[in-house]
């Protein structure tokens, strides 16, 4: 897959690109309704001879646009979302760089540079999927601003028991701890990435060394607590319990919680990897124990907890 990031204003030869099939949207977390506009555009360009693209923006628009909520922390930053979007086989990917002055383009400005301009003879959708200044341009108007020059596929509301599957119900999900259900949603486990560093060790002197894992900054973490998670380590994915906290019981400060995984039957230097945390299930809130038995007591029934888990689920990891 060929990644082109792009800015305003676009300034390309004619026809720099083959003809295309492209689907248009933000795409955080690429979650199964995403994957649906995506797939459909491979599958038009494999009907109709065309090579398959993606676009998306970076930042989020309402970093930008300063809207109530603006996301600067993300269910798949940009370089998760390009990995998945090249697994799903797309030729091309073109990352729009979002500021204002793009953000201010007339509808009929963004169809003309950055969709005719990009050769596109074919444009996927959802349904509700907007361009142009303010939003003024929709799938309604598509075909008005293509100048004849592509058609167009809308697809329509994904939905889950009755209910929309979208960034902001993941979200929700998400800062609920309900990690569980999100495969569902996404069609795969949460997951974050981040570099595992030197912590206070207190974890190998009462027998459950952890890795701690400084998790990228634009990633959603789910709330406090204990978890059942998979690391993957050098490619290979390991079972374990996962604490997201301030640990109370050593009344540390922190400004931020630890990421700290346990990571069952493990025992090497991995200080400097990368991993990546694949979150499964919410075991417990994060709580402050009377000393360090009954801590030790209560990992001992965390890891049972997830043990068993994996043990029923081993036929339901969506790799």
């Amino acid at each position: 897959m060929e990644v082109k990031k792009l800015s305003f204003p676009l300034n390309l030869d004619k026809n720099i690109y083959p003809p295309l099939s492209m689907a248009l949207g933000y795409f955080d977390g690429v979650h199964l309704g995403h994957q649906e506009v995506i797939l459909e555009a491979k599958k038009q360009a494999e009907e109709k001879g065309l090579h398959s693209a993606v676009m998306t923006f970076d930042p989020h628009p309402s970093v930008v646009l300063g809207k109530n909520e603006m996301h600067v922390q993300y269910i798949t930053p940009l370089e998760e979302k390009i990995h998945i979007i090249k697994k799903m086989g797309i030729d091309y990917l073109f990352i729009i760089h979002f500021t204002t002055e793009f953000a201010n383009l007339l509808p009929q400005e963004f169809i003309d540079q950055y969709v005719i301009g990009l050769n596109v003879k074919h444009v996927v959708a959802g349904f509700d999927f907007t361009y142009g200044r303010m939003g003024k341009g929709n799938m309604e108007t598509l075909p008005f601003h293509s100048r004849e020059q592509f058609t167009n596929t809308i697809v329509p509301k994904f939905t889950k028991s009755n209910e929309k599957v979208s960034s902001t119900q993941i979200r929700k999900f998400l800062k609920e701890g309900r990690t569980d259900e999100l495969p569902a949603l996404l069609g795969r486990f949460y997951t974050t990435s981040g570099i595992v560093i030197h912590g206070d060790k207190r974890g190998r002197t009462i027998g459950f060394p952890t890795a701690n894992v400084d998790v990228k900054d634009e990633y959603i973490l789910p709330p406090l607590g204990v978890y059942a998670v998979r690391m993957e380590i050098d490619g290979v994915w390991h079972q374990g319990v996962c604490n997201v906290g301030f640990k109370p019981t050593f009344n540390q400060p922190a400004l931020r919680p630890s990421v700290e995984v346990n990571v069952f039957h493990f025992d090497q230097d991995i200080y400097g990897k990368e991993v990546i945390v694949e979150w499964h299930l919410f075991l417990r809130k994060e709580q402050k124990f009377s000393g360090i038995e009954e801590l030790v007591s209560q990992i001992e029934r965390d890891k049972q907890l997830a043990i068993d888990y994996f043990v029923k689920s081993r036929h339901f990891f969506y790799e």
